[in-house]
């Protein structure tokens, strides 16, 4: 877990745009990507010549199954991502780790030009509220996500042994700890990005356990279902 504050991001600059379909990058999440079209490898490079900062950002709609070659539109929200580790194969193809490091918002996009085959923007921080200023809220939200890891329906998630351990570590400030459950057991694309676009944090609070409890809800219809005679090598990974 890196502490995002050690990242410096330069609003004032333009920042090269990477969007997906159903792919979202949260703050604190290390993702690898394989990166193989021209246009993000030249994309990458550049990067790496800078200061090694990409926005990851999410396609609007479907458009872009029409346009993908050209300038479908984005969501506003996105994710500012450092690359952390990069392996350029012998055909120039790119494996990298992105790190999450804040959101962001997408201003003026600038398409590609002449040299430069991937498009740009100009982001906008999305200011994260002070921490003094966050209510006993977020501790329930803690509380609460400890039980349901440890005697509640989500004991039965993989890595719930894993998330207790940052649960009860004091030094995993709230705030930090909703970014690693988010990326861990949040999947669906869509509630991925609304808690990337959620600026406030207490409202991002209630979107996670939202979240939380849709899983709840099919972990409890999966057990109805019998799970001891699910056949063999199915699991609740």
């Amino acid at each position: 877990m890196s502490d995002e504050q050690s990242i410096r991001v330069n609003f004032g600059s333009w920042m090269a745009l990477f969007p997906l379909d159903r792919v979202v990058l949260l703050p604190q999440q290390v993702m690898p990507l394989h990166i193989f079209e021209p246009r993000y490898v030249q994309m990458v490079t550049h990067a790496l010549d800078s200061s090694g900062q990409i926005a990851m950002g999410m396609f609007a709609g479907d458009r872009w199954k029409q346009e993908y070659h050209g300038l479908p539109p984005v969501r506003p929200a996105a994710c500012v991502g450092q690359i952390v580790q990069h392996e350029r194969m012998g055909d120039g193809r790119y494996n990298i780790l992105l790190q999450g490091v804040c959101r962001a918002r997408i201003g003026e996009e600038r398409p590609p030009d002449d040299d430069r085959q991937y498009r740009c923007a100009r982001l906008d921080p999305v200011e994260e509220q002070s921490e003094t200023l966050i209510d006993e809220g977020l501790e329930r939200l803690r509380d609460w996500i400890e039980r349901m890891m440890t005697h509640g329906a989500l004991r039965r998630v993989a890595i719930a042994e894993q998330v207790v351990e940052y649960v009860r570590n004091e030094d995993v400030p709230t705030p930090v700890l909703m970014e690693l459950v988010s990326f861990a057991m949040i999947t669906e694309p869509g509630a991925r990005y609304g808690l990337l676009a959620e600026g406030d944090v207490l409202q991002r609070g209630r979107l996670l356990r939202d979240g939380l409890e849709r899983l709840v809800w099919l972990i409890r219809q999966a057990e109805d279902q019998r799970p001891e005679a699910w056949p063999k090598g199915m699991s609740w990974n």
